[in-house]
């Protein structure tokens, strides 16, 4: 799949490169700007989650993209990024507001030079406002969007999602936010401004519970549940349970239904109640009719009855999930002698996912020939290394995973 679109990446973290991420993987071709030293992505992973010694949190958002190591506090580093910017139909964002207008990419500097530009910003609270200065981070909005008080329970109290699902959120609105403003552009020619932030993101997540929340007028806590049931605002015995080889979830499903897949006449006995007003007593009694029951047992009795239900998974469950591996969920790349495995791309394109071409595993590891095809000459590319302006590793030593690495994708 080729994407007829250049991008410049002013990234670092998750939401900004994993949009970037997105759009390469559909194959625009983006070229990430990065400190000398690398982004801060290369340099911390999360529960010391490193692959030879390359960051997990780097691997995980940064595929098929090119590096371009630079240092844009140098004087000479603004002719070099205007001359990409000219060649570039979008340029990617995440820094706080204020930080590239100092350095002279602001979003008025660049459109007065390149009108038909697509500039796409995310910040964490957005880009004007009262707080618009304050720190953006996937767990701050997950608290200040309402969603960690939602998640929680009385007896756990507020609860942090497991994942940075924000910024991940938050990465797929950005990327829909270019592409939107892209096919603009094909049809008029005309440039745009995309404006995202984290916090919206968080409360983009909530539509629906929200939405529930102020239609039924709903008062104080939200976290007025018990230990079973999965949100506050659905009926037992949707939730979670424990079984005798882990826990199964269970949807929406016919309280008739489930009483007589699990033979139940304690369950029988309680079909016509109401089951959001009287939940807890509901889901109490779902509870205690699948303690001490194998996930195969009851897999079978509900798949025979139409109950909607899942096995709680781990991630090494996942691995071996046969749809998972049927979808091609994971993708591979090498990392020195070891290898990586990926999060794949989340679609399929006529029946393909999108494969993994490259990996910029060192910094600057494209440096030469992003500025080449600038039209920059070699010996201009050699003193601009020289005097540190940008990190440019020689042939051989750049870091780049190429395609011939790459595990195909399947296309199923």
């Amino acid at each position: 799949m080729k994407l007829a679109m250049r991008v410049i990446s002013f990234c670092h973290y998750l939401q900004g490169p994993a949009a970037t991420q997105y759009l390469a993987d559909m194959g625009a071709d983006v070229v990430k700007i990065e400190p000398l030293g690398g982004a801060f992505e290369r340099r911390w992973s999360g529960g010391d989650s490193y692959v030879e010694g390359v960051s997990a949190f780097m691997l995980s958002a940064n595929r098929n993209k090119r590096s371009l190591a630079i240092d844009l506090k140098n004087p000479e580093a603004r002719e070099v990024m205007l001359r990409l910017i000219d060649g570039a139909d979008v340029i990617v964002e995440n820094f706080r507001p204020g930080v590239l207008d100092r350095l002279g990419f602001g979003y008025e500097a660049i459109r007065a030079r390149r009108p038909d530009i697509i500039y796409a910003s995310a910040t964490g609270l957005g880009a004007d406002g009262p707080d618009a200065g304050r720190p953006g981070q996937d767990l701050l909005m997950q608290a200040r969007s309402g969603l960690v008080a939602a998640t929680g329970s009385r007896e756990a109290g507020p609860t942090i999602v497991g994942a940075a699902v924000v910024d991940q959120h938050g990465a797929a609105l950005l990327a829909m936010g270019v592409l939107a403003a892209f096919v603009r552009k094909l049809q008029t020619g005309e440039g745009t401004r995309v404006e995202a932030s984290l916090f919206q993101a968080g409360v983009d997540l909530q539509s629906e519970a929200i939405t529930k929340y102020f239609a039924r007028r709903a008062e104080g806590d939200v976290m007025s549940r018990g230990p079973n049931v999965g949100s506050w605002y659905h009926d037992a015995p949707y939730g979670a349970y424990a079984i005798a080889d882990g826990h199964v979830v269970l949807s929406m499903n016919d309280p008739g239904k489930l009483a007589q897949a699990l033979d139940s006449e304690a369950l029988r006995a309680l079909v016509e109640i109401d089951r959001y007003a009287e939940r807890e007593r509901y889901a109490a009694a779902v509870a205690r009719e699948l303690a001490g029951r194998t996930f195969a047992d009851l897999s079978a009795r509900f798949d025979a009855h139409g109950i909607w239900h899942e096995r709680v998974q781990s991630y090494d469950d996942l691995v071996q999930d046969r749809q998972a591996q049927h979808l091609g969920v994971f993708t591979h790349c090498r990392v020195g002698d070891s290898e990586a495995r990926l999060v794949a791309h989340p679609l399929r394109y006529d029946g393909a996912v999108p494969g993994l071409r490259t990996m910029p595993l060192e910094p600057g590891c494209d440096s030469r020939e992003i500025l080449a095809e600038a039209g920059f000459r070699a010996d201009e590319i050699e003193r601009l290394a020289a005097q540190g302006v940008i990190r440019a590793p020689v042939s051989g030593e750049a870091g780049q995973m190429s395609a011939n690495q790459e595990e195909k994708a399947s296309s199923r």
